[in-house]
This record gives C-alpha cells, sequence and structure tokens, in this order.
C-alpha cells in the first residue's frame, strides 16, 4: 500500500496526435501542501483534469491510487464524492446568485424537495467563517472582489467534506493583501489535515508555503523536491522547468531614449455607475520614445481604467483632458481612432476581452489590423495565415495549427497571441495591461525580450504590473497610482519596491 494519500503513476494523455502528456508520476503524502510547477503547455493543468475526473478512465493511461486504493474516475461527481476538489483560474460561481445559492448549488439544503433558507444561510455562515469571509451570505457573488470569490469557492469545497483541495494559479489575479490570505488559508487547512497541491509560478509564495514540489516540462516529470529537506532552489525549479539557466530573469537591455512621444495632460475620467464621481482624476504624465514605462499600485487604483480610458474611451465616461503623440494632439473618441493613430492596448483579461477563442491564431492576429490584409473588403487568407505563421515562429507560440481554437493554448501562448496581435497593427505607443500574469517563467523571459525590440525600434511601451519586482526588472521610469491619481514618479535606479509602497500609503499627488 502506498504511504501518499495521492499516488499517480505513468500517466500518459494524448489529443490526437499531440501528447500532452507522456509520462508523469505525482505522489502526495496526507496533510501536505504540494507544488505543481512547470512552463505553460508543460501538462499541469491536464494532469489535474485527469485527477479530477474532467478526462475520465479510459481516455489516458497509467494509474491513480487515492488513499491506498486504486481509483477510476468518470466525472466531477466521482472524484468529488472521495473529497477531491478543485479550483480553477477561472472561478465556477455564478454572479448573480447569493454566496449561499452558490455555496449549495446542485446540493441544495431542502426538506421534501422545499429549500430550508434559514439552514442554509446559516450553513453557509459558518463555511464562511472557516475561511474568514465576513460578509453576508445572502450578498450577491457579483458584489464580491476576486480574492473574496476565491474563499467563496474554498468554503464551497469544505462544504463537501473535501480532503485534497487543487488550487490552480490561485493567486494569479489577487492583490498582495488577498494573495497573503489565501496563503494563510491554505498553512490553516493543512493544520486540520486538508491535503492541497496548488499550481503556481509564483516562486515565492511556494518557498513559503509548500512540502513538496514536483515539476513538469513537456508532459514528464523532470523533478520532485522535498522543501522540508532544505530551503526551496528557485534556481533549480526555474532550470528544471525551461531546461536551461535563466542567469537573470530579465533581459538586458540599453535604453536610448529619445523625445516625447506620448503626452497625456489633465485626464480625468467619469465612473461609468457612478454620475458625477471622477474615477481617474487630472493624471498627467508622459513617455519617451525607446522608454518602457510602468505604472504601479494596488488593485482597484485605477490603472487599468486609465488605460482603457485612453484607449479610445474604453472606460468611462465625460473623459477630459489631452493625449497628444509626437506633439500632435490627437482624438480618440473610438478604440479605432486609438488604433487608427498609433496607440494599442493589450488587457489583462485575455480571454474576455483580447481573443475569439474558438478562432485560431492567423484570425487572431489579424484583428485590429484587417484593412492591411484586404482587397476590396475581402480578406486574404492565405496572407492571413502567412502572417500569423510568422508570428507563430518569432514568438516561439506552442501550438500544433494555425487553425486550432486559441481556447486550447496555453496560458502563456495565448497571451503571445496577444501581443501578435498588437505587433502586427505596428503602434507608436503599446500599452500592456498585466502582460505576464498566470505565465511561467520561461514565458514571462521571451515576452519581456519582445519588450525591449519594441523599444529597441523607437516605440514606447507603458506597463501595467501588480509584479514589483517586474516593474523594477524592465521599466526605464514608474509612476505610482492610487485611488485614481498618481502619487510617485520614480526613475528607475531610484525605484524600489519600499519607496514605491510608501508613495501609495502617503497618497500625496504629484504636480
Amino acid at each position: 500500500m502506498s504511504p501518499h494519500l495521492l499516488d499517480m503513476r505513468g500517466i500518459q494523455k494524448s489529443f490526437g496526435q499531440v501528447k500532452a502528456l507522456t509520462s508523469v508520476n505525482l505522489q502526495v503524502g496526507k496533510g501536505e501542501i504540494h507544488a505543481i510547477c512547470g512552463e505553460n503547455g508543460a501538462g499541469k493543468s491536464t494532469l489535474m483534469k485527469i485527477l479530477s475526473g474532467v478526462y475520465p478512465a479510459g481516455s489516458y493511461e497509467g494509474s491513480i491510487r487515492f488513499d491506498g486504493e486504486v481509483r477510476q474516475f468518470s466525472d466531477l461527481r466521482d472524484s468529488e464524492a472521495l473529497g477531491i476538489c478543485i479550483i480553477h483560474q477561472e472561478l465556477a460561481l455564478v454572479p448573480m446568485l447569493s454566496i449561499t445559492e452558490n455555496l449549495f448549488l446542485g446540493h441544495e439544503v431542502a426538506t421534501r424537495g422545499v429549500i430550508d433558507w434559514s439552514l442554509a444561510h446559516r450553513r453557509a455562515k459558518v463555511l464562511l467563517e472557516k475561511v474568514g469571509l465576513e460578509v453576508s451570505p445572502q450578498t450577491r457573488v457579483n458584489q464580491l472582489g476576486i480574492g473574496q470569490q476565491q474563499l467563496v469557492e474554498i468554503a464551497k469545497a469544505l462544504g463537501k467534506d473535501v480532503r485534497l483541495l487543487i488550487l490552480d494559479e490561485p493567486t494569479a489575479s489577487l492583490n498582495e493583501k488577498d494573495s497573503e490570505r489565501l496563503l494563510e488559508l491554505m498553512l490553516e487547512l493543512k493544520a486540520k489535515d486538508i491535503t492541497s497541491i496548488i499550481i503556481s509560478h509564483k516562486l515565492n509564495e511556494i518557498s513559503r508555503v509548500a512540502d513538496g514540489v514536483t515539476v513538469i516540462r513537456d508532459g514528464t516529470t523532470v523533478d520532485v523536491i522535498d522543501c522540508r529537506e532544505s530551503p526551496l532552489s528557485e534556481n533549480r525549479v526555474v532550470q528544471a522547468m525551461v531546461g536551461r539557466e535563466l542567469a537573470d530573469r530579465y533581459p538586458s537591455r540599453e535604453p536610448n531614449l529619445g523625445e516625447k512621444q506620448l503626452e497625456v495632460e489633465n485626464w480625468s475620467v467619469e465612473h461609468p455607475e457612478r454620475p458625477g464621481e471622477d474615477f481617474i482624476r487630472n493624471v498627467s504624465f508622459y513617455a519617451r520614445k525607446g522608454e518602457v514605462v510602468g505604472i504601479a499600485g494596488l488593485m482597484g487604483s485605477g490603472r487599468t481604467e486609465l488605460a482603457m480610458s485612453i484607449f479610445g474611451g474604453s472606460f468611462g465616461k465625460n473623459i477630459r483632458g489631452a493625449v497628444r503623440l509626437n506633439g500632435q494632439q490627437l482624438r480618440v473618441r473610438s478604440v479605432r481612432e486609438a488604433i487608427d493613430n498609433g496607440i494599442a492596448y493589450a488587457t489583462e483579461d485575455r480571454k474576455g476581452a483580447g481573443l475569439l477563442l474558438a478562432d485560431g491564431i492567423g484570425r487572431n492576429v489579424s484583428l485590429a489590423s484587417l484593412k492591411s490584409l484586404a482587397r476590396r473588403w475581402i480578406i486574404n487568407e492565405t496572407e492571413e495565415l502567412g502572417v500569423g505563421d510568422g508570428y507563430k515562429k518569432t514568438l516561439r507560440i506552442r501550438s500544433p495549427d494555425l487553425r486550432q481554437p486559441v481556447e486550447r493554448l496555453s496560458g502563456g501562448n495565448q497571451q503571445k497571441v496577444v501581443l501578435a496581435k498588437w505587433l502586427f497593427s505596428d503602434p507608436e505607443v503599446l500599452i500592456l495591461d498585466e502582460p505576464t500574469r498566470g505565465i511561467d517563467v520561461g514565458a514571462k523571459y521571451e515576452i519581456y525580450g519582445v519588450v525591449n525590440q519594441v523599444v529597441a525600434k523607437g516605440k514606447t511601451v507603458i506597463m501595467i504590473s501588480s509584479e514589483m519586482p517586474e516593474l523594477l526588472g524592465t521599466c526605464d521610469r514608474i509612476y505610482v497610482m492610487n485611488e485614481g491619481r498618481f502619487v510617485g514618479e520614480f526613475p528607475i535606479k531610484e525605484a524600489s519596491q519600499e519607496r514605491i509602497m510608501h508613495a501609495i500609503m502617503k497618497n500625496e499627488v504629484i504636480q
């Protein structure tokens, strides 16, 4: 009998001619927090879908032992019956329903077919207390922040008597405070003998909570690390993930700054749902040719809303202020006008707003620049595929077919397709909103390399990121935003995480 709660051996899985998993082994002890690391497309999510029954027994090769017995799951209900619960990166909550309704959806608290709401709310309150979420169970989910929604998902799992909790990139969309709370909760669950598997690219978080790490590369287990024997070596994990050493996480670049290219003056934006309230307040900034300018700030500080409002009024109403490109004032009242004037915005929500998930690489890359591929309003599909193939090779997008729906690509490869779309539009100013969220260190390095190539051509990149080390490693200058205003500006030589946080806490508007 295996001493492990979970023992997966020789797992293999193919999709047609494409082998997603060729030889994966995973062992997790009872009461452990075990991390799974690997590049995007390495097979991590596929492995977890096999474990949870999304890919049923018979669709893969290999064996699964749980609690000492061989298991074959036909669907999610089979795995949940044994206490295996998975929380995906895209949360599976119904936004318009209350917390209580979401917690018991599919197994309602009922007597003789009639829901007992009073009892359901009491049980929901107990579950919320277990995860430290102090809100009414009758609150609608769409009124919660992402971090609170994560806690609702975990409360839902606790309601199913979870024994093995699987979290797929649980902190990818969370701010620092919510990430800290989630990690603390994992440690609390561990103290209660609940086992967890965490899929994450944030090595500092893994170092803090994980008892062990399994690294997967190209569908194969390549390293297993016991973090209880010695402190986790991030370099060892990175080298195992990418198959090579990354001596520097950020590719070097010699700045060659030119004249001011983008200037934004006295920019104010009214909140679309709160008439008369300015969400962005009198913001002014500039960026030079060949410069990477960062915008730091806490979640909700207005960074994304600022970028979207500049990008053709994609956010807000009653927008005031001026935008100048190379000294020329622009009219950017629509997305089309912004694109035509040389401004591009790569959204933080690549799946919801950045891609046509059912279409292939070629169609997605051409989206913002269809005119360049059209003759008499007819798209030249051969040329479109040629453009897609060019960016597939240049950006090393891993896909067996240009026509394969991008929804089947890993997060890192999807992000490269988003970048390709805007690179093909040849903008003067490229705004990147959380460009590396939820992707691995290898793919991050490649995206930083693309950023360097863009500014080397005299273009401007504005990078919004919640990861301060990323801003410090890639930018020439950093603005700090809080409550819809700029409260700090630092040349990179004067910037540090401490100074950025101090500017946020001090909250004094820069002139």
